[in-house]
């Protein structure tokens, strides 16, 4: 398969791509080594650093957590909707666009060459969003309680990987608290706008921000998230700089965060709420169904469409409906399935009692991996795994996200738990929750990459959601191979976070494009988890907020699934499941298309460890 810089895309798209940007100009301002008289690889590279850079600069936060030394330079924060934004991450990926057809692919290295295609993938996928104007689009329903800045950005200066070591992290901060204050205006000023141009989200979408947004607000500035760097302030800092950055932060926080709050309080509430969509889908919103299209290609990496989508899931669904049949038939469970499922959410025995006792048992989980790894990879990350609680508003959010640290080998990678609500997070599943998450899921997907100095950033930071989940939900299904699930129980809990991904692929599309109601998709994944209602509901409402990013997990996993099957039928004897999972995390988080040219050519060139 080649994967020249048209073949993510038609003859036709890549030709509009040129038309628009300019196919025969280089890129203003790149390295000179990048515009001529340099090897391929060095050119591309240059390039690629360019691009890093950036991309540093309009996302600072990212750069923070990309860093090892803690290094931070730039802009403190970028506000994602401003004009300034768009504006220059359009330029960017233009000049980026006619720098790129200048590199004559052919002649890279193998390396390069998966790199090149990598960058080629995102730069039509970023300029698409110009080209179909569904940037602004985006602009106009900036709204999410799931990823958006207004729960981000606090667990960034709490918990979070933002530095508060010197005074001048602390100088930074205040930077960063005034422009998230600014971003808390700019969004109401553009909501409005939206409203008026007929852009209206979702009404529960609204109500669940408010939820958030009340939380904080209720929430006492000194015991607030944007406080807690004062109250861990080093006692090497002299009177002088304590008292100052106290009141510094002080006045950003009481007189310009919070009112931040307040004006989104009052807005949503009174403004946008009456006027907010019935309907959860994308469907219901203007420009909504190209926006659905362009985030299931941005999710997936593929080019499947919402009908496809929906009937694979109802496919995988019935599929696992009868492995768990088997599962209740081996425990003795004289009930259906429908039976079962209340019998895992409802039995205390399935839930530990405090925190502590969670912790203890991810601990546990973790100690019987270890072992088995050697069989299965040829390396492990340096840096150790851990479970820690999440920082800020467990009652208001999800089960929780693995953060990696920087690449200095000693940072942990993190699985930022939530331990509230502790009847909803069942033991069953905390085997499954480790394999994804953290070993090998996760930790390694991402951690490895980034400990591999020999990737360009491009591969060793970039991010593709197919990729990245699929490998987690395809870590899951290690678990026989690495000793585990021998409880059948831990093994229904397998099964339970496997249908959770196959229901995704049917709700997401039944809600975004199928006109299904919110209380219809919450039916449907009661009827098929065991998964407590409040965490369905909770699950339902981030899919409403983040359309198309939940049909990746099971995409992903089925392409890891069919790539191994067809690497050791082709390879026979020379295949080795170590040498396969080097090829495909090696190179860091790829688009599909690009995963599956690369396990072919190794194919093709016998398998083996290079």
């Amino acid at each position: 398969m080649n994967l020249a810089v048209t073949s993510a895309t038609t003859r036709r798209k890549a030709l509009r791509l040129m038309a628009l940007t300019g196919a025969a100009a280089v890129m203003p301002g790149l390295p000179a080594m990048a515009q001529a008289g340099a090897s391929e690889s060095a050119r591309l590279r240059a390039l690629l650093d360019s691009s890093e850079a950036a991309t540093a600069r309009l996302d600072p936060l990212s750069a923070v957590r990309k860093s090892a030394s803690g290094a931070d330079e730039g802009p403190a924060f970028v506000d994602p909707f401003g004009e300034w934004y768009w504006t220059t991450l359009k330029a960017d990926k233009m000049g980026e666009w006619r720098a790129l057809q200048a590199i004559d692919r052919a002649r890279l290295p193998a390396i390069d060459q998966v790199a090149y295609d990598v960058f080629a993938y995102q730069l039509q996928q970023a300029l698409a969003l110009f080209e179909d104007d569904l940037f602004q689009v985006q602009r106009m329903a900036p709204f999410n309680p799931s990823f958006g800045l207004q729960v981000e950005f606090p667990d960034f200066v709490s918990g979070g990987p933002a530095p508060f070591a010197t005074v001048e992290d602390y100088e930074r901060n205040l930077q960063r608290l005034d422009g998230f204050a600014a971003y808390l205006r700019n969004v109401v000023s553009l909501a409005s706008q939206g409203l008026e141009a007929g852009y209206s989200q979702p009404r529960i979408l609204i109500e669940n921000l408010l939820k958030q947004v009340d939380a904080m607000v209720a929430t006492p500035p000194e015991e607030s998230p944007f406080w807690s760097a004062i109250t861990r302030m080093p006692a090497s800092f002299d009177a002088a700089d304590r008292a100052r950055l106290t009141q510094a932060t002080r006045e950003r926080v009481v007189d310009k965060v919070y009112p931040g709050y307040r004006a989104w309080q009052s807005f949503l509430r009174e403004t946008y709420l009456p006027r907010a969509n019935a309907a959860p889908g994308r469907w219901a919103m203007k420009d909504g169904d190209r926006l659905y299209a362009w985030e299931l290609r941005r999710h997936t990496t593929t080019t499947l469409a919402p009908g496809a989508i929906h009937e694979l899931g109802l496919s995988e669904v019935a599929r696992i409906r009868g492995e768990m049949e088997a599962v209740k038939k081996e425990v003795g469970f004289s009930g259906d399935l429908k039976a079962f499922f209340e019998y895992v959410r409802t039995d205390p025995k399935f839930y530990c009692k405090t925190p502590e006792e969670l912790l203890g048992r991810f601990k546990a989980i973790e100690a019987r991996i270890w072992p088995g790894i050697p069989s299965l990879f040829h390396e492990r990350p340096e840096a150790p795994f851990e479970v820690r609680p999440l920082p800020a508003l467990g009652d208001q959010r999800g089960t929780g996200y693995y953060r990696a640290g920087p690449p200095d080998g000693k940072t942990p990678g993190v699985l930022f738990f939530n331990m509230s609500m502790l009847d909803t997070r069942p033991i069953p599943t905390l085997e499954t929750l480790t394999l994804h998450e953290g070993i090998p899921g996760h930790h390694f997907q991402i951690t490895l990459a980034r400990e591999n100095a020999a990737l360009p950033p491009l591969l060793r930071y970039g991010s593709a959601t197919a990729f990245a989940e699929g490998w987690g939900l395809y870590a899951e299904s290690l678990g026989p191979e690495l000793g585990m699930f021998t409880d059948p129980m831990q093994m229904f809990g397998h099964y339970d976070m496997e249908m959770l991904r196959a229901v995704r692929l049917v709700v997401d599309t039944g809600i975004h494009a199928r006109k299904w109601s919110r209380e219809q998709a919450i039916r449907f994944m009661l009827d098929n988890t065991s998964m407590a209602p409040r965490d369905v509901e909770v699950e339902i409402d981030r899919y409403i907020a983040y359309p198309g990013q939940a049909c990746a997990y099971k995409i992903g996993q089925l392409k890891f699934s069919e790539l191994r099957a067809r690497a050791a039928a082709d390879l026979g004897q020379r295949f080795d499941v170590r040498d396969y999972h080097h090829q495909a995390i090696g190179t860091g988080c790829l688009p599909m298309d690009v995963l599956e040219a690369k396990i072919d050519s190794w194919i093709a060139a016998g398998g083996g460890l290079a």
